[in-house]
């Protein structure tokens, strides 16, 4: 987090929500003890990180001092509105079998539009923002969605208690993703809230484009892939990865979608092509590691081959969408 203007901001939404019964925990990531000023016990408190950790370790530090059933994630440019929290907790009160809760969340620069209403993802393991960019009111009913974003997330501590945390090691990007799959994996059901509402300053720390979001997303990916898809399903993400490559390679070429904005904040096209080969190669080294944890969440799946492939398809993202938004 960083302790300015969108996190006082943030702060000041929880202190207007309906429901009253929970606790505000700050981790400040910084190193720099900034958050300090936020402190007001018992309503909030600090966890200090004697440095950047990654979101995922800061994250857990929290989940970890907490001690409720129910765990709300929120970024610090992420702004609830008053009823967030009170029709998460309705939600989860009166579906049991969900254990994750996904908000509506819309960007803070485009009132009325969507960031995402949940995340569906591609076949090689991409995520997309589900509607985003899109009307808000097109997505105004409670339904299945795949998996939440962990920038304004519900999850039920049993859930986190049987399928682990977010893993640590991921730095930054995809946690949401690969913590969201093994609770798929699982078993576990994921509902879509449309009355908890946050307004998202979206890619506002790091940048919408830039060298290290797309490193970390493709590297990530990666590591979903190795850790959560059933090895029958391998040999086709390099098929479905060439034809979003493709795309992304035209979107540059006519000014569109994540490629050109790279391109226009003055980087070379063909350092995308660097990243990739470089978090293939991360990945790679990677192997033994990622195939131990992928054993271990294996050994609580309840999902096959087959199963899964259904949920991916049942919750799809375009390449098109990907590349061209």
């Amino acid at each position: 987090m960083h302790a300015g203007e969108p996190l006082a901001r943030a702060v000041g939404c929880l202190s207007s929500q309906t429901y009253r019964d929970f606790e505000t925990i700050i981790v400040d990531n910084s190193g720099t003890g900034a958050a300090t000023r936020f402190a007001a016990p018992p309503a909030v408190r600090v966890l200090e990180n004697p440095e950047n950790l990654g979101f995922g370790a800061a994250v857990n530090r929290g989940i970890e001092n907490s001690q409720s059933e129910l765990v709300c994630t929120l970024n610090d440019d992420a702004y609830p509105a008053p009823e967030c929290l009170e029709s998460l907790v309705r939600a989860a009160d009166s579906r049991a079998d969900a254990g994750m809760f996904a908000c509506q969340i819309r960007l803070a620069s485009q009132p009325g539009r969507l960031d995402s209403a949940g995340l569906g993802i591609y076949a090689d393991g991409t995520t997309k923002q589900r509607g985003h960019r899109e009307p808000a009111r097109n997505y105004s009913e409670p339904e299945e969605v795949l998996i939440p974003s962990a920038c304004a997330a519900l999850y039920r501590r049993s859930l986190l208690d049987r399928v682990g945390v977010f893993d640590a090691d991921y730095f930054l990007y995809c946690e949401d993703t690969d913590l969201g799959l093994r609770a798929r994996l699982a078993g576990e059901y994921c509902l879509y809230v449309p009355h908890a509402v946050v307004e998202h300053d979206y890619s506002v720390s790091s940048g919408r484009a830039s060298r290290l979001k797309a490193y970390y997303v493709e590297r990530n990916r990666l590591w979903t892939i190795i850790k959560t898809f059933p090895v029958a399903l391998w040999p086709l993400v390099p098929l479905y990865s060439s034809w979003r490559y493709l795309l992304h390679f035209w979107a540059l070429l006519t000014g569109r979608g994540l490629a050109a904005e790279f391109t226009r904040q003055g980087e070379k096209w063909w350092r995308l092509v660097l990243i990739v080969g470089s978090a293939h190669a991360h990945a790679l080294s990677h192997l033994p590691a990622l195939l131990a944890k992928r054993r271990h969440i294996q050994d609580g799946a309840t999902l096959d081959a087959r199963a899964f492939w259904r949920l991916l398809r049942r919750h799809y993202a375009s390449a098109w969408q990907i590349a061209m938004q």
